[in-house]
């Protein structure tokens, strides 16, 4: 499945929210840090991220109108919510519902985006795999508001309609992570590389989960296979600085901020970098 297009880095979608706090030169221990939202995150997208529009969203109908708008979303939105609204008026039903709602995602009007993608998921007579993406889509939604309370709802209602999803079960440990609860999203991710052993976003974000969990062997162990699949992502960096200087190993927390830095430029992950780089400047504080 396409849903989780946002997705291609570690918890990109969710970095378009709000960056985490920066981890400290010392202990204490940090809260989530591989561009996990706050639980209390500003209502701010970042970096101009593409909002949660899958190059093929879920199809929650069928038909030619509803296919052309789903087209025009990534290009034209306000074109696709004026179709929307035609589609309505002759009788579109859940066709013109759903890309009416993803054209105000896009619009940047996620809050209203995502409750009309829920009320939508809860109310379609669409099978439940359908209905459940559009589930996922709200909870993208909502975790780019700074919701992520109510993103974590819409992840639990896809997940009890697929709950074998693996993109599913990434989306709703990434609003377990913003929501602070380590145990569910460890869950959630340890289920998800059942399914898909190679997904690197799954052992980064299980790595955090892992490291706030106090598990920092099993944490340095899922980062480094992440790295092993996907050895230049920023997030995975960011992590792994993390978990070294954890263990007491500045010169390699360095040297992995300082290329999540450079390759995260201009982006959450990039700028959580340069201010853990910082802090190791600065050195422990007292």
């Amino acid at each position: 499945m396409s849903l989780r297009a946002a997705l291609a880095g570690v918890a990109a979608l969710a970095a378009a929210s709000c960056p985490a706090r920066p981890v400290r030169a010392q202990p204490p221990p940090p809260p989530p840090a591989t561009s996990v939202p706050d639980a209390n995150a500003e209502n701010a997208p970042a970096g101009g991220d593409a909002l949660p529009i899958p190059p093929a969203p879920p199809r929650i109908a069928e038909g030619r109108d509803y296919e052309a708008c789903l087209d025009m979303l990534a290009t034209d939105p306000s074109g696709a919510d004026a179709m929307a609204a035609s589609m309505a008026e002759a009788g579109g039903g859940e066709a013109a519902q759903h890309c009416h709602a993803l054209a105000q995602v896009e619009l940047g009007n996620t809050e209203s985006g995502a409750a009309l993608l829920d009320r939508l998921a809860a109310g379609s007579h669409a099978n439940a795999a359908s209905r459940a993406e559009v589930f996922g889509q709200a909870d993208q939604a909502w975790t780019m508001s700074g919701r992520t309370d109510q993103a974590f709802v819409s992840a639990s209602q896809a997940l009890a309609l697929s709950p074998d999803d693996p993109d599913l079960r990434i989306g709703h440990a990434i609003a377990a992570l913003a929501l602070r609860r380590f145990d569910v999203a460890d869950d959630d991710l340890t289920r998800a590389l059942e399914q898909d052993p190679k997904r690197a976003d799954a052992l980064t974000l299980r790595a955090t989960a892992e490291r706030n969990l106090g598990r920092l062997d099993q944490a340095r162990a899922d980062i480094d296979a992440a790295a092993a699949l996907d050895a230049d992502n920023p997030d995975t960096l960011l992590e792994r600085g993390i978990i070294r200087q954890r263990q007491g190993d500045l010169s390699g927390a360095r040297s992995d901020w300082e290329r999540a830095a450079e390759l995260g430029a201009d982006t959450p992950t990039g700028d959580l970098a340069q201010q853990n780089l910082a802090l190791l400047q600065a050195g422990p504080q007292r």
